[in-house]
Protein backbone atom coordinates (compact mmCIF):
# COMPACT_ATOMS: atom_id res chain seq x y z
CA UNK A 1 0.00 0.00 0.00
CA UNK A 2 1.17 3.53 -0.98
CA UNK A 3 2.21 5.56 1.85
CA UNK A 4 0.04 8.95 1.72
CA UNK A 5 3.22 11.28 1.60
CA UNK A 6 5.49 9.26 -0.24
CA UNK A 7 6.76 12.45 -2.46
CA UNK A 8 8.64 13.47 1.21
CA UNK A 9 12.32 13.25 1.36
CA UNK A 10 14.13 12.39 4.21
CA UNK A 11 15.16 15.73 6.66
CA UNK A 12 18.12 17.22 5.44
CA UNK A 13 17.83 15.60 1.35
CA UNK A 14 16.67 17.72 -1.45
CA UNK A 15 16.09 17.91 -4.68
CA UNK A 16 17.12 20.22 -7.53
CA UNK A 17 14.62 21.77 -9.60
CA UNK A 18 15.39 22.35 -13.50
CA UNK A 19 15.84 25.94 -13.32
CA UNK A 20 18.00 25.59 -9.94
CA UNK A 21 19.91 22.51 -11.48
CA UNK A 22 20.43 24.62 -14.68
CA UNK A 23 21.99 27.71 -12.46
CA UNK A 24 24.00 24.91 -10.68
CA UNK A 25 25.47 23.45 -13.47
CA UNK A 26 26.39 26.24 -15.11
CA UNK A 27 28.18 27.63 -12.32
CA UNK A 28 30.29 23.86 -11.73
CA UNK A 29 31.19 24.10 -15.15
CA UNK A 30 32.91 27.89 -14.60
CA UNK A 31 34.52 27.09 -11.52
CA UNK A 32 35.81 23.57 -12.88
CA UNK A 33 37.20 25.46 -16.15
CA UNK A 34 38.75 28.11 -13.69
CA UNK A 35 40.15 25.47 -11.37
CA UNK A 36 41.98 23.85 -15.19
CA UNK A 37 43.47 27.06 -15.95
CA UNK A 38 45.55 26.95 -12.71
CA UNK A 39 46.44 23.74 -14.51
CA UNK A 40 44.25 21.40 -11.77
CA UNK A 41 42.86 18.44 -13.11
CA UNK A 42 39.57 16.98 -12.49
CA UNK A 43 39.45 13.88 -10.80
CA UNK A 44 35.84 11.85 -9.95
CA UNK A 45 36.31 9.78 -6.64
CA UNK A 46 33.72 7.01 -5.80
CA UNK A 47 30.49 7.96 -4.19
CA UNK A 48 31.06 4.82 -1.82
CA UNK A 49 34.27 3.37 -0.63
CA UNK A 50 36.13 0.93 2.03
CA UNK A 51 35.34 2.62 5.53
CA UNK A 52 39.21 2.91 6.20
CA UNK A 53 40.14 4.73 3.07
CA UNK A 54 37.59 7.53 4.12
CA UNK A 55 38.20 7.97 7.63
CA UNK A 56 42.03 8.33 7.17
CA UNK A 57 43.91 11.18 9.46
CA UNK A 58 40.05 12.55 9.51
CA UNK A 59 39.42 12.30 13.24
CA UNK A 60 36.29 11.40 14.98
CA UNK A 61 34.10 14.05 13.66
CA UNK A 62 34.31 12.64 10.25
CA UNK A 63 33.73 9.26 11.53
CA UNK A 64 30.30 10.51 13.01
CA UNK A 65 29.11 12.38 9.57
CA UNK A 66 29.79 9.04 7.86
CA UNK A 67 27.20 6.50 6.74
CA UNK A 68 28.07 2.86 6.94
CA UNK A 69 27.21 -0.36 5.38
CA UNK A 70 28.83 -3.86 4.91
CA UNK A 71 29.55 -4.70 1.60
CA UNK A 72 27.63 -7.74 0.76
CA UNK A 73 30.16 -9.10 -1.35
CA UNK A 74 33.60 -8.63 0.73
CA UNK A 75 31.76 -8.12 3.95
CA UNK A 76 33.44 -5.19 4.55
CA UNK A 77 32.81 -1.98 6.27
CA UNK A 78 32.08 0.29 3.48
CA UNK A 79 30.87 4.42 3.96
CA UNK A 80 29.35 6.71 1.66
CA UNK A 81 31.78 9.44 1.63
CA UNK A 82 31.09 12.52 3.89
CA UNK A 83 34.37 14.12 2.64
CA UNK A 84 36.20 13.77 -0.59
CA UNK A 85 39.80 15.23 0.51
CA UNK A 86 41.23 11.37 1.54
CA UNK A 87 39.58 10.09 -1.86
CA UNK A 88 41.87 12.53 -3.97
CA UNK A 89 44.96 12.20 -1.48
CA UNK A 90 44.67 8.27 -2.42
CA UNK A 91 44.63 9.08 -6.25
CA UNK A 92 47.85 11.26 -5.63
CA UNK A 93 49.57 8.82 -3.65
CA UNK A 94 48.64 5.57 -4.82
CA UNK A 95 47.35 5.69 -8.70
CA UNK A 96 48.93 8.98 -10.04
CA UNK A 97 52.55 8.63 -8.30
CA UNK A 98 54.25 11.87 -9.28
CA UNK A 99 57.46 12.94 -8.21
CA UNK A 100 56.67 16.81 -8.94
CA UNK A 101 54.04 19.17 -7.49
CA UNK A 102 50.12 17.43 -8.85
CA UNK A 103 47.05 19.59 -8.58
CA UNK A 104 43.79 18.16 -8.75
CA UNK A 105 40.39 19.31 -8.50
CA UNK A 106 36.80 17.91 -7.83
CA UNK A 107 33.18 18.30 -7.34
CA UNK A 108 30.56 16.16 -6.51
CA UNK A 109 27.94 14.58 -3.67
CA UNK A 110 28.31 13.88 -0.43
CA UNK A 111 26.66 12.53 2.35
CA UNK A 112 26.53 13.59 5.98
CA UNK A 113 24.26 11.68 9.12
CA UNK A 114 23.62 14.53 10.36
CA UNK A 115 23.21 18.21 9.15
CA UNK A 116 25.17 21.88 10.01
CA UNK A 117 23.60 23.68 12.79
CA UNK A 118 23.36 26.47 10.47
CA UNK A 119 22.61 24.62 7.17
CA UNK A 120 20.44 22.03 7.56
CA UNK A 121 21.38 19.51 4.04
CA UNK A 122 22.94 16.41 4.40
CA UNK A 123 23.92 16.38 1.09
CA UNK A 124 26.27 19.29 0.09
CA UNK A 125 27.71 19.44 -3.26
CA UNK A 126 31.47 19.79 -2.63
CA UNK A 127 33.53 21.49 -4.70
CA UNK A 128 37.71 21.66 -4.26
CA UNK A 129 41.06 21.42 -5.13
CA UNK A 130 44.36 19.83 -3.78
CA UNK A 131 48.00 20.50 -4.09
CA UNK A 132 50.35 17.85 -3.49
CA UNK A 133 53.72 17.37 -3.22
CA UNK A 134 55.38 20.97 -2.13
CA UNK A 135 55.72 21.48 1.87
CA UNK A 136 56.35 25.32 1.48
CA UNK A 137 53.96 28.08 2.11
CA UNK A 138 53.56 29.45 -1.28
CA UNK A 139 51.55 26.51 -2.20
CA UNK A 140 49.66 27.40 0.94
CA UNK A 141 49.38 31.17 -1.11
CA UNK A 142 48.16 29.49 -4.17
CA UNK A 143 45.46 27.51 -2.74
CA UNK A 144 44.43 30.51 -0.50
CA UNK A 145 44.57 32.45 -3.90
CA UNK A 146 42.64 29.94 -5.96
CA UNK A 147 39.99 29.52 -2.98
CA UNK A 148 39.52 33.68 -3.58
CA UNK A 149 39.39 33.33 -7.40
CA UNK A 150 36.70 30.78 -6.65
CA UNK A 151 34.50 33.09 -4.70
CA UNK A 152 35.29 35.79 -7.21
CA UNK A 153 34.18 33.88 -10.65
CA UNK A 154 31.28 32.89 -8.55
CA UNK A 155 30.08 36.74 -7.83
CA UNK A 156 30.88 37.01 -4.52
CA UNK A 157 30.92 40.64 -2.72
CA UNK A 158 33.32 41.57 0.85
CA UNK A 159 34.58 38.11 1.00
CA UNK A 160 36.23 37.87 4.38
CA UNK A 161 39.28 35.65 5.00
CA UNK A 162 40.16 34.40 8.50
CA UNK A 163 44.26 32.81 8.64
CA UNK A 164 45.19 30.69 11.68
CA UNK A 165 48.13 28.08 11.91
CA UNK A 166 47.83 24.87 13.67
CA UNK A 167 51.37 24.36 13.99
CA UNK A 168 51.35 26.65 16.55
CA UNK A 169 49.57 24.98 18.75
CA UNK A 170 51.01 21.95 18.07
CA UNK A 171 54.77 22.88 18.18
CA UNK A 172 53.99 24.76 21.88
CA UNK A 173 52.29 21.29 23.26
CA UNK A 174 55.20 19.60 22.13
CA UNK A 175 57.39 22.15 23.81
CA UNK A 176 55.27 21.86 26.96
CA UNK A 177 55.76 17.82 26.78
CA UNK A 178 52.06 17.52 27.15
CA UNK A 179 50.73 14.38 27.11
CA UNK A 180 48.15 13.04 24.66
CA UNK A 181 45.34 13.60 27.27
CA UNK A 182 46.75 17.10 28.57
CA UNK A 183 46.71 18.17 24.97
CA UNK A 184 43.29 17.12 23.64
CA UNK A 185 41.74 18.67 27.69
CA UNK A 186 43.66 22.17 26.57
CA UNK A 187 42.50 21.81 23.14
CA UNK A 188 38.74 21.70 24.06
CA UNK A 189 38.91 24.57 26.36
CA UNK A 190 40.96 26.65 23.35
CA UNK A 191 37.83 25.97 21.28
CA UNK A 192 35.22 27.07 23.56
CA UNK A 193 37.54 30.28 24.81
CA UNK A 194 37.07 29.69 28.41
CA UNK A 195 39.65 31.92 30.20
CA UNK A 196 38.62 30.63 33.99
CA UNK A 197 38.93 26.73 32.48
CA UNK A 198 41.99 27.95 30.74
CA UNK A 199 43.66 29.35 34.01
CA UNK A 200 42.14 26.86 36.40
CA UNK A 201 43.84 24.01 33.80
CA UNK A 202 47.12 26.12 33.75
CA UNK A 203 47.21 25.92 38.09
CA UNK A 204 47.37 22.27 37.53
CA UNK A 205 50.45 21.88 35.23
CA UNK A 206 53.66 21.79 35.99
CA UNK A 207 54.46 23.86 33.38
CA UNK A 208 57.04 26.80 33.67
CA UNK A 209 55.45 30.32 33.92
CA UNK A 210 56.94 31.28 30.44
CA UNK A 211 55.31 28.79 28.88
CA UNK A 212 51.75 29.02 31.10
CA UNK A 213 51.73 32.83 29.84
CA UNK A 214 51.92 31.63 26.29
CA UNK A 215 48.78 29.06 26.36
CA UNK A 216 46.87 31.82 28.50
CA UNK A 217 47.41 34.72 25.69
CA UNK A 218 46.24 32.13 22.70
CA UNK A 219 42.47 33.07 23.14
CA UNK A 220 43.58 36.87 22.98
CA UNK A 221 45.74 36.31 19.96
CA UNK A 222 42.65 37.18 17.06
CA UNK A 223 41.72 40.08 15.59
CA UNK A 224 43.06 42.46 12.52
CA UNK A 225 47.40 42.28 11.54
CA UNK A 226 48.54 43.90 14.76
CA UNK A 227 47.75 40.51 16.24
CA UNK A 228 50.81 39.36 14.17
CA UNK A 229 53.00 41.96 15.84
CA UNK A 230 51.26 40.52 18.94
CA UNK A 231 52.00 37.22 18.77
CA UNK A 232 55.56 37.55 18.04
CA UNK A 233 56.36 39.52 21.22
CA UNK A 234 53.88 37.22 23.21
CA UNK A 235 55.94 33.80 21.79
CA UNK A 236 59.11 35.41 21.73
CA UNK A 237 60.40 32.61 24.22
CA UNK A 238 58.75 29.61 22.38
CA UNK A 239 60.66 27.10 20.11
CA UNK A 240 61.73 27.62 16.90
CA UNK A 241 59.35 25.32 15.39
CA UNK A 242 56.43 27.95 16.77
CA UNK A 243 58.28 31.08 15.47
CA UNK A 244 58.92 29.34 12.19
CA UNK A 245 54.77 28.75 12.04
CA UNK A 246 53.99 32.44 12.58
CA UNK A 247 56.66 33.60 10.45
CA UNK A 248 54.86 31.45 7.40
CA UNK A 249 52.01 32.85 8.20
CA UNK A 250 53.12 36.35 8.31
CA UNK A 251 55.01 35.85 5.15
CA UNK A 252 51.44 34.40 3.42
CA UNK A 253 49.54 37.35 5.05
CA UNK A 254 51.75 39.93 3.44
CA UNK A 255 51.19 38.30 -0.11
CA UNK A 256 47.89 38.21 0.57
CA UNK A 257 47.74 42.23 1.46
CA UNK A 258 49.86 42.64 -1.49
CA UNK A 259 47.54 40.98 -4.03
CA UNK A 260 44.33 41.54 -2.75
CA UNK A 261 44.61 45.22 -1.12
CA UNK A 262 41.03 45.09 -0.18
CA UNK A 263 40.24 42.13 1.05
CA UNK A 264 39.18 41.96 5.00
CA UNK A 265 41.64 39.46 6.52
CA UNK A 266 41.69 38.74 10.51
CA UNK A 267 43.72 36.17 12.36
CA UNK A 268 42.89 33.74 15.72
CA UNK A 269 45.82 32.23 16.62
CA UNK A 270 43.48 29.62 18.93
CA UNK A 271 40.84 28.70 16.14
CA UNK A 272 41.84 24.91 15.47
CA UNK A 273 39.86 23.53 13.08
CA UNK A 274 40.53 20.32 12.05
CA UNK A 275 43.10 20.14 14.28
CA UNK A 276 43.30 16.38 14.27
CA UNK A 277 43.39 16.29 10.18
CA UNK A 278 45.21 19.58 9.61
CA UNK A 279 49.22 20.25 10.29
CA UNK A 280 49.75 23.89 9.09
CA UNK A 281 47.92 27.00 8.36
CA UNK A 282 44.11 26.71 8.24
CA UNK A 283 41.85 29.10 6.49
CA UNK A 284 38.35 30.11 5.84
CA UNK A 285 35.80 32.55 3.53
CA UNK A 286 32.88 34.08 5.23
CA UNK A 287 30.64 36.84 3.56
CA UNK A 288 28.48 38.92 5.54
CA UNK A 289 24.82 36.99 4.75
CA UNK A 290 25.88 33.63 6.13
CA UNK A 291 26.60 32.96 9.54
CA UNK A 292 29.45 30.47 8.96
CA UNK A 293 32.32 29.99 6.90
CA UNK A 294 31.51 29.48 3.02
CA UNK A 295 34.85 28.04 1.94
CA UNK A 296 37.56 26.27 3.97
CA UNK A 297 40.58 24.34 3.70
CA UNK A 298 44.78 24.04 4.71
CA UNK A 299 47.76 22.06 5.47
CA UNK A 300 47.29 18.74 5.84
CA UNK A 301 51.01 16.71 5.71
CA UNK A 302 51.37 13.09 5.54
CA UNK A 303 47.88 12.11 4.45
CA UNK A 304 49.12 10.21 1.50
CA UNK A 305 51.26 7.79 3.96
CA UNK A 306 48.61 5.38 4.35
CA UNK A 307 48.34 4.92 0.80
CA UNK A 308 52.00 4.41 0.44
CA UNK A 309 53.46 8.35 -0.11
CA UNK A 310 53.36 10.50 2.29
CA UNK A 311 53.21 13.90 0.45
CA UNK A 312 53.02 17.15 2.18
CA UNK A 313 49.46 18.20 0.73
CA UNK A 314 47.01 21.63 1.12
CA UNK A 315 43.84 22.82 -0.44
CA UNK A 316 40.35 23.96 -0.28
CA UNK A 317 36.59 22.81 -0.28
CA UNK A 318 33.52 24.32 -0.27
CA UNK A 319 29.79 23.72 -0.63
CA UNK A 320 28.57 24.53 -4.22
CA UNK A 321 24.67 24.66 -3.85
CA UNK A 322 25.59 27.42 -1.29
CA UNK A 323 27.88 29.28 -3.83
CA UNK A 324 25.27 28.66 -6.00
CA UNK A 325 22.50 30.35 -3.97
CA UNK A 326 24.71 32.92 -2.84
CA UNK A 327 25.52 34.01 -6.83
CA UNK A 328 22.15 34.41 -8.22
CA UNK A 329 21.93 37.63 -7.84
CA UNK A 330 25.18 38.48 -9.16
CA UNK A 331 26.20 35.24 -11.35
CA UNK A 332 23.45 35.09 -14.70
CA UNK A 333 23.70 32.40 -17.25
CA UNK A 334 22.83 34.68 -20.68
CA UNK A 335 19.02 33.19 -21.95
CA UNK A 336 19.25 30.24 -24.31
CA UNK A 337 17.09 30.49 -26.71
CA UNK A 338 14.15 27.13 -26.72
CA UNK A 339 12.83 26.85 -30.27
CA UNK A 340 9.01 24.52 -30.70
CA UNK A 341 8.78 22.43 -33.45
CA UNK A 342 5.67 21.11 -34.68
CA UNK A 343 5.06 17.31 -34.68
CA UNK A 344 4.70 16.33 -38.44
CA UNK A 345 5.69 12.81 -40.49
CA UNK A 346 7.85 15.29 -42.60
CA UNK A 347 11.22 14.32 -43.46
CA UNK A 348 12.59 18.10 -44.16
CA UNK A 349 11.19 18.57 -40.65
CA UNK A 350 12.99 15.62 -38.73
CA UNK A 351 16.46 16.62 -40.89
CA UNK A 352 15.98 20.37 -39.60
CA UNK A 353 15.45 19.76 -36.02
CA UNK A 354 18.46 17.16 -36.14
CA UNK A 355 20.58 20.00 -37.85
CA UNK A 356 19.82 22.27 -35.52
CA UNK A 357 20.41 20.44 -32.17
CA UNK A 358 23.81 19.44 -34.09
CA UNK A 359 24.18 22.82 -33.66
CA UNK A 360 23.64 23.06 -30.19
CA UNK A 361 20.38 24.84 -30.61
CA UNK A 362 17.60 23.93 -27.65
CA UNK A 363 14.56 22.19 -29.27
CA UNK A 364 11.45 20.80 -28.48
CA UNK A 365 9.37 18.96 -30.10
CA UNK A 366 5.23 18.75 -29.94
CA UNK A 367 3.85 15.45 -29.44
CA UNK A 368 0.61 14.48 -30.57
CA UNK A 369 -2.34 15.63 -28.68
CA UNK A 370 -0.63 17.12 -26.04
CA UNK A 371 -1.80 19.82 -23.40
CA UNK A 372 0.14 23.27 -24.17
CA UNK A 373 2.89 24.57 -26.74
CA UNK A 374 5.26 27.08 -27.04
CA UNK A 375 4.29 29.63 -24.70
CA UNK A 376 4.01 27.37 -22.08
CA UNK A 377 7.39 26.17 -22.42
CA UNK A 378 8.91 29.51 -22.50
CA UNK A 379 9.78 29.05 -26.04
CA UNK A 380 11.79 31.98 -27.75
CA UNK A 381 11.01 31.06 -31.40
CA UNK A 382 9.59 28.86 -33.56
CA UNK A 383 9.77 26.11 -36.43
CA UNK A 384 7.49 27.06 -39.49
CA UNK A 385 7.75 25.73 -43.27
CA UNK A 386 8.26 28.91 -45.76
CA UNK A 387 8.67 27.85 -49.46
CA UNK A 388 9.01 24.61 -48.81
CA UNK A 389 11.89 24.86 -46.14
CA UNK A 390 12.10 24.48 -42.71
CA UNK A 391 12.67 28.53 -40.92
CA UNK A 392 13.34 29.13 -37.11
CA UNK A 393 10.88 32.32 -36.40
CA UNK A 394 11.31 34.19 -33.59
CA UNK A 395 8.27 35.05 -31.36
Amino acid sequence: MQQKDSWLLPEGIEETLPAEAKHLEALRNKLLDSFACWGYDLVIPPFIDFLDSLLIGAGHDLDLQTFKLTDQISGEMLGIRADMTPQVARIDAHNLKHEWPTRLCYAGTVLHTRGDPLEKTRSPLQIGAELYGHGGKESDLEVICLMLEMLAVTGLQNVHLDLGHVGIYRALAEQAALSDAQESELFAILQRKAKPELLELMDGYALSDGLKHMFLALPELNGGQTVLDKASAVLAQASAAVKQALADLTAVAGQLAVRFPNLAISFDLAELRGYHYHTGIVFAAFVPTVGREIARGGRYDNIGKVFGRARPATGFSADLKLLSALSKQSFQMPPRELIFAPYLDDAGLTESIRDLRAQRRAVIQELPGQTGGAGEYGCTAILVQEQQRWVVKAL
